[in-house]
């Protein structure tokens, strides 16, 4: 093994203490939260929208426009943060979402509605890609894993509880204040921001791959805009719904041969030479297909079906939040500790199709202790076929694909979750029309506009509502129906699945829920590597530093290496080492640690001259030991890395393992105080 020298290319951060890292934490956590919420905490709110703005044949478009402006802003605000610092695109990205916050609570139109969510959605986007780059800024190596996890979990449990949020602010404040409470908790968020985050720029100048996002942009939103206006606004077989068609497929046309001589592309296109990536990326966009759409349009079922209010609706789908979270963790651990994973996918998405017939079954007879099973039984499969799909892509690209594949895949579970409720959206619209016309013709002197809120409907005598009830359930019935054939080709797809043998840090990275929902992240290739080492780390069995100084053969002991530490930390980043400023870090009087400074310099291992401290030729030997130590460690835990890479692309890797070996034995200073005092 190589004695490893290497330093990073930029000097890291000066640490944080422990109560500004958690200041930090918690500030990235509230844009985390704000954008993961905002996905789907209009679905209970939707009935009453429709009921104030009308437009209920866009209704859709309130989750898609959000979900599509969030995809393209994560690419571009991972881009900007590399360019101009995460910190202030983080600030500028909050702002963004209160801005379309404030035009979405005081929104007098569908259409005004639909823009400010777009608006949120660029804000929410930037949000969440920059909270996870901030991790990897402020967050020391050796603790990032647990932090990483909890921002992941955060954001899928906020996801999917998002619905029971959305109907308590509808049933005991308005609608509007979905949207209105995002301002208060972005204010903070700001200012937060502002006082705890430390400004770091990337040593690297991104290419932006401008040409190749708009395309895909306007592509999927021409797909999405012609699914919705489809059979409801313009027949389809009108001019419009053929060119919106013809022209998406052009742009996407053009964006596939774009990514093909692209310097940096969004999407590398030779990635879907991988059958993992292809197959793992057309599930992601099912599974997404039916969780948001499910979750949009349930409590459109159960609020004018049941009679149940918004928050009631919310509720309601908890069964569904419960059997996802469940069998996501479930999985997730049996993965974890097996490394077998392609069975998960298969049965996930059996399940799924039989969730989507049970509920195509409900109507108003159906109680609500079954209507339960059935949105358990649907949540059952979407956690078994979400939580491996990242994990096994990670788990068979090579390293610098890393960063890529795993950001295909999480775009292709949020175009399909655009893709889902646009839609459902569709068939919803298509179908209600006709059903709610035979409804009102077999309920004479029922007006119109009793039938457009739920409240409104369930307030009429019994036998005048009865038809109207039954319409929007045929509706709803109609839609899940329409879905079952999707869930059945992702059970088909999943047999394509090949399973390769998990490496050590994918199958820690498998036990974590956040790896399931896999909120959007950077694309570089090291920061995704710095991630499954943090990860590994954490899952492992014993104390890897302790390990790491017995394996490395050094005469250091732990308060020597602790001591080498600091002084090698400090000269390399402030250029000089006091022993002053080593105890006021540490709080602890500089008396304390004199002893074990002049135990290290007697040893040869370091010298002093006045109060500065540097370490000798015999002490930075010890340092080798320790950092070839810590190579050898992450050799041992990723050594399929390089699969199918190239001699260049392993060349790339030793230089990230090496800048990382030495960070941890920079870190290896900040951590020893224990043992060395």
């Amino acid at each position: 093994m190589t004695t490893v020298t290497a330093e990073p290319a930029a000097a890291p951060p000066a640490p944080l203490s422990k109560r500004r890292t958690n200041l930090v934490f918690v500030t990235i956590v509230l844009g985390m939260l704000l954008a993961a919420l905002d996905q789907t905490i209009v679905s209970t709110a939707l009935p009453t929208i429709v009921a104030d703005l009308g437009g209920g044949g866009h209704m859709a478009w309130v989750v898609t426009a959000y979900l599509l402006a969030e995809t393209v802003a994560t690419v571009l605000a991972g881009k900007f943060g590399d360019l101009f610092g995460r910190k202030i695109v983080f600030q500028i990205s909050a702002i963004v979402f209160v801005g379309g916050s404030i035009l979405a609570g005081a929104a007098n139109s569908m259409l005004m509605l639909v823009v400010a969510r777009a608006i949120q959605g660029v804000g929410g986007g930037g949000l969440m890609v920059t909270a996870m780059a901030l991790i990897a800024d402020v967050i020391p190596l050796r603790q990032r894993g647990k932090y990483q996890g909890a921002l992941g979990a955060v954001f899928g449990v906020t996801t999917v509880v998002g619905p029971t949020l959305g109907g308590l602010f509808t049933d005991h404040a308005s609608w509007r204040w979905c949207f209105y409470v995002n301002i208060p908790i972005a204010i903070v968020m700001v200012v937060m921001a502002a006082r705890t985050i430390p400004v770091v720029r990337s040593a690297m100048r991104p290419v932006i791959d401008y040409i190749g996002i708009v395309l895909v942009a306007l592509g999927a939103s021409g797909l999405v805009l012609g699914l919705e206006w489809g059979g409801n606004e313009y027949a389809w077989s009108s001019v419009t719904i053929i060119g919106l068609f013809a022209a998406s497929l052009v742009l996407l046309t053009a964006f596939v041969f774009v990514e093909l001589r692209a310097k940096e592309p969004m999407l590398p296109m030779h990635l879907f030479r991988n059958p993992v990536f292809t197959v793992c990326s057309a599930l992601s966009f099912i599974v997404g297909f039916a969780m948001l759409g499910a979750l949009t349009y349930l409590p459109t079922y159960l609020q004018y079906v049941d009679g149940v209010s918004a928050t009631a609706s919310g509720l309601r789908t908890l069964p569904m939040v419960v059997g996802l979270l469940g069998t996501s963790m479930l999985s997730g651990i049996v993965v974890s500790r097996t490394g077998r994973y392609r069975i998960f996918p298969i049965i996930g998405t059996a399940v799924m199709a039989l969730g989507l017939y049970l509920m195509s079954t409900m109507g108003p007879g159906t109680g609500p202790w079954l209507e339960s099973l059935y949105m358990f039984i649907l949540g059952l499969g979407i956690g078994l076929a979400m939580q491996v799909l990242t994990i096994a892509v990670q788990n068979t690209v090579a390293y610098h694909e890393l960063g890529s594949a795993t950001s295909g895949v999480t775009f292709f579970r949020t175009l399909g979750s655009a893709f889902g409720t646009a839609v459902f959206g569709s068939l919803y619209s298509g179908q209600l029309e006709p059903n709610l016309a035979d409804g009102l013709a077999d309920s004479p002197g029922t007006p119109a506009t009793a039938v457009q809120s739920p409240q409104a409907l369930h307030a009429l005598p019994a036998d005048r509502a009865r038809p109207i009830i039954e319409a929007y359930a045929d509706t709803v019935n109609y839609v899940f129906q329409w879905v079952v054939p999707v869930a059945l080709a992702g059970f088909l797809i999943a047999w394509f699945l090949k399973e390769v043998p998990l490496r050590d840090s994918a199958r820690a990275g498998a036990a974590e829920l956040g790896e399931g929902f896999a909120p959007p992240d950077s694309a570089d290739a090291d920061q995704r590597l710095e991630r499954a080492v943090a990860t590994v780390m954490r899952h492992a069995k014993s104390a890897v530093s302790s390990d790491i100084l017995a394996d490395s053969g050094s005469r250091l002991t732990p308060a020597d290496a602790w001591v080498l530490g600091q002084v090698h930390w400090r000269v390399r980043i402030r250029g000089e080492a006091r022993i002053g400023e080593v105890a006021a870090a540490h709080r602890m009087p500089p008396e304390v640690l004199v002893p074990a400074f002049d135990q290290t310099v007697g040893a040869g291992f370091a010298e002093r001259d006045g109060d500065r401290y540097s370490v000798t030729a015999a002490g930075q030997r010890e340092l080798d030991r320790l950092s070839a130590a810590w190579r050898r460690w992450l050799d041992d835990r990723l050594e399929d890395w390089d699969l199918a890479g190239t001699p260049q692309d392993r060349a790339r890797l030793d230089r990230a393992l090496d800048s990382i070996a030495a960070r941890l034995l920079d870190e290896d200073a900040r951590n020893r105080e224990r043992t060395a005092v």
